[in-house]
């Protein structure tokens, strides 16, 4: 019988789901290495590989057999595979923009565990997908808003959340998909540099994003009376800021943003916060002569900075803090913290963090590959986000479903 690649799902499974490998027709404890590659829209390369040893039996199952020393990874580990993939373009990120076409992975099984692949033994295609059948991908375009609405299958209500990416500008729809397949109505939300809205805002009008709110309440199918927020680093800023100072924002989870508005002043109404003053200068070379920029803002939490600190302890809503340890953009385990006590000293407990050790800056749902080293959004030079592989893999998987079961629990 010869070498055949066993998955499941068989041919498609949705992009933050497992997805089970196995190898069958090996020779007993045959030396094989697995290979997995995926091309970007850009058509930029992802590989990972690992070594491993089939058994007695010729079955190589990843779910039972640890792969040995010498690849991408080690250890039992079923999906190291895709948390794996690393670009062979150096500080390239993996993105999604098209998420109505899947990626397409291939897999490959080599003879042997040498530096150059043995002998291709067999390989297989499989497809994951950001969007599960029956989900409708909806573009925006009301008053002034430019989004897509993401609605799961049927004609029910569903829990709404906005979803608000971070400095970068565009509309970035991965993660309201992935979310929409999970039972929310999600509202990918752009807010600056994509079509007619503002190419380099002087200021945030929070009234903007109120107006996304108030097309979530009216729409037929989210379920009342408030919304969500999801809000990534500058997008987390925001959320918290609309929970501060808007009505019906019922839960916000904000993934490593700062408690205070930073680089792009907010508005709302005739009340203006400053930003916090940065200090490009304080940024640290590595050896690598990347730049660490975790220390160029002020503490807002000391004056003068206190003046940029989001007014929390006016929010009705609750709020779950998920933080990298190893964030070196910004210090979001100790903003999450100080937060966190403010509202305690005032006798509220509506907030929860999650923390995670090994983890940077960039939290995306699970399997996304680890952005360790990238442009930074405001200074646009090489900059460490941080986090390290195994430990981020399991901080993705984790924190996606703690996100998921908060906002079911709070909408």
């Amino acid at each position: 019988m010869a070498p055949s690649i066993r998955l499941s799902p068989a041919a498609r499974s949705l992009f933050d789901e497992p997805l089970a490998i196995a190898v069958q027709g090996l020779g007993p404890r045959q030396q094989v290495t697995l290979r997995t590659s995926l091309r970007d829209e850009t058509g930029q390369l992802f590989q990972a590989s690992a070594h491993y040893q089939a058994g007695d039996d010729g079955e190589l199952d990843l779910a039972r057999c640890p792969a040995l020393p010498g690849g991408s990874f080690s250890g039992l580990e079923p999906m190291g595979l895709l948390w794996a993939l690393q670009p062979q373009k150096p500080f390239w990120r993996l993105v999604k923009r098209d998420v109505q076409s899947p990626f397409l992975l291939q897999l490959e099984v080599f003879e042997g565990h040498g530096e150059r692949p043995g002998r291709l033994l067999a390989q297989a295609q499989h497809e994951r997908a950001f969007l599960r059948d029956g989900v409708r991908r909806v573009p925006v375009r009301e008053g002034r808003i430019r989004a897509t609405l993401f609605l799961p299958p049927g004609e029910d209500t569903f829990p709404g959340i906005i979803d608000i990416h971070g400095l970068g500008g565009g509309l970035s729809e991965h993660r309201a998909s992935l979310l929409a397949n999970h039972g929310f109505a999600t509202l990918a939300l752009a807010y600056y540099q994509f079509e007619d809205l503002p190419q380099k805002p002087n200021k945030l009008h929070l009234e903007y994003f109120e107006e996304a709110v108030n097309y979530m309440l009216q729409h037929p199918q989210v379920k009342g009376p408030g919304v969500g927020l999801l809000g990534f680093s500058k997008g987390g800023e925001v959320s918290l800021a609309m929970a501060a100072f808007l009505k019906n924002i019922m839960a916000v989870a904000s993934l490593n943003s700062p408690a205070a508005v930073t680089l792009i002043p907010l508005s709302y109404k005739d009340k203006t916060i400053p930003i916090l003053t940065f200090y490009e200068h304080r940024a640290k070379a590595t050896n690598s002569k990347i730049l660490d920029y975790s220390d160029v803002l002020d503490d807002p939490f000391q004056a003068p900075g206190t003046q940029s600190l989001i007014p929390l302890e006016k929010a009705e809503a609750q709020f779950l803090f998920v933080v990298g340890q190893d964030d070196h953009i910004i210090k979001s385990e100790y903003y999450a913290t100080e937060v966190c006590k403010l509202l305690q000293a005032q006798g509220k407990e509506n907030f929860q963090i999650l923390s995670y050790p090994g983890t940077g800056h960039c939290i995306d749902p699970p399997f996304f590959p680890l952005y360790p080293i990238g442009s930074h959004p405001a200074f646009h030079k090489l900059a460490v986000l941080g986090g390290e592989l195994r430990a981020y893999s399991k901080a993705q998987v984790h924190a996606w479903s703690q996100i998921q079961a908060f906002f079911k629990k709070y909408l």
